[in-house]
């Protein structure tokens, strides 16, 4: 499967602009450019938590789908909002556990910057 290809295909995904540049092994990458109809303030360009939330799910979907070559739907995650997003957002994603019915995948979420924007825990069905 291309994962990349994959992920970006997902309408959701495709209509926010997020991109996965990296999967391999358990570990996934992406981004979204910040943009003025992402932003949840009308005269500052800031990140909506939605955005953040998207950006995590895809990547961290994207880590597992690197090890079990096929769809995971997500089943839970939980997020933690450490600061307001200003510009591009970039996602790092690696798997925790992958098991045979769950796998459970930790994310980070950066602004161009690189201020630690959001971490993330999310549960996934593989199987």
């Amino acid at each position: 499967m291309d994962v990349e290809a994959f992920f970006e295909e997902m309408p959701f995904a495709k209509l926010l602009g997020i991109e996965v540049t990296e999967t391999n092994d358990g570990h996934a990458e992406g981004w979204i450019e910040m943009r003025e109809d992402l932003s949840w303030n009308q005269d500052r360009v800031m990140a909506h938590g939605g955005v953040t939330f998207t950006l995590a799910d895809t990547v961290g979907g994207a880590a597992l789908v690197s090890l079990v070559d096929q769809p995971v739907p997500t089943i839970d995650m939980r997020i933690d909002y450490l600061s307001a997003g200003t510009g591009d957002l970039h996602a790092v994603a690696d798997v925790v556990r992958c098991g045979s019915d769950v796998g459970v995948v930790d994310v980070d979420v950066y602004a161009e910057d690189d201020t630690h924007l959001a971490d993330a825990r999310g549960v996934y069905k593989t199987g």
